[in-house]
């Protein structure tokens, strides 16, 4: 079961970085760091299989492969915002964190203009005039 390796190298990096966190808490954000990286690439091959499950879909309802990815690419914007605002908390920076996520809403409401236009469009033709 690979939640369990997860939660396993979790909480093995959870106990080293607070045990070296008391002397070196630089080295400590870094083992907390890997451990994020590890875990990130152990589901990479979960998150692909769902994006081709995703484009299938698109694919046989007609959607634009366009709007598809314009959408990939803001959950893929939220997640790893999400991610390094973390990273950043865990290092101690609360407010450059707040940074991360603040710029990661503003580039989600800029890749989304496109599709709200579109949805938009499309009540205007489907409206009497």
């Amino acid at each position: 079961m690979e939640i369990m390796q997860i939660v396993g190298i979790a909480l093995v990096a959870t106990i080293l970085a607070g045990i070296v966190r008391f002397g070196k808490s630089e080295i400590g954000v870094l083992l907390s760091l890997t451990a994020g990286l590890i875990i990130f690439f152990l589901v990479l091959g979960h998150i692909a299989s769902v994006f081709q499950v995703l484009k299938d879909l698109a694919s046989q309802a007609n959607v634009s492969m366009a709007y598809l990815g314009t959408i990939l690419k803001i959950v893929g914007i939220a997640y790893i915002a999400d991610f390094g605002a973390q990273i950043c908390r865990d290092a101690g920076e609360g407010t450059l964190a707040a940074k991360v996520e603040f710029a990661a809403k503003i580039l989600v409401l800029v890749m989304a203009v496109p599709i709200i236009v579109a949805v938009l469009q499309a009540l205007l033709k489907i409206m009497p005039a």
